[in-house]
Parts: structure tokens; C-alpha cells; sequence
């Protein structure tokens, strides 16, 4: 139970190419590449962001004299409103 030899990958590759059939190989390589490209830009950009994020969010430290209290919040809860009742006809 070694690595594979070269025969291996070749009854390997016949096997990839009779299921898939060449029209197809040439396209599915192009879909594959666009989208490990796509993917690289989208892990570059998110690294950028993630360092210039890093580097702007530099953390001031303020003495707890300086700090703003916290105010307490009353939850509101609105009241449903009574629908105006038919007045009858009177004939």
C-alpha cells in the first residue's frame, strides 16, 4: 500500500475523461480557474481589510472618571388602540 505509480493516474485520469468526456474537460478547467481566482482576490481583500482595520482601531484608553455613564432605558410597549365602534342607522 504504497503512493500510487503512474499507472495508477493514468487509469486515474481515463477514468476522469470517459465520465466527463473531452468537450468538457477543456471548459471545466476554465470554470475551475475563475473561480480559485475569484476566491484568491476575495481572501486578499478580506486580509487588507482586516490588517487596515487593525491598524485604524488603535485603542484609546480613557481613565473611569472620563467614562460615560450608562443611562437606564425603560422599555416601551405601545398600547393597541380601540377601533371606533359602527354607529347604527336609525331609520
Amino acid at each position: 500500500m504504497g503512493s500510487l505509480s503512474i499507472w495508477h493516474w493514468l487509469i486515474i485520469a481515463a477514468v476522469f475523461v470517459m465520465f466527463f468526456g473531452a468537450k468538457r474537460m477543456p471548459d471545466a478547467a476554465r470554470s475551475l480557474g475563475r473561480s480559485l481566482r475569484i476566491f484568491k482576490s476575495e481572501v486578499s481583500q478580506m486580509q487588507n481589510e482586516s490588517s487596515s482595520a487593525q491598524a485604524s482601531a488603535a485603542p484609546v484608553q480613557q481613565p473611569a472618571a472620563e467614562l460615560p455613564q450608562a443611562s437606564a432605558v425603560q422599555p416601551t410597549v405601545a398600547q393597541p388602540q380601540a377601533e371606533p365602534q359602527a354607529q347604527p342607522k336609525s331609520l
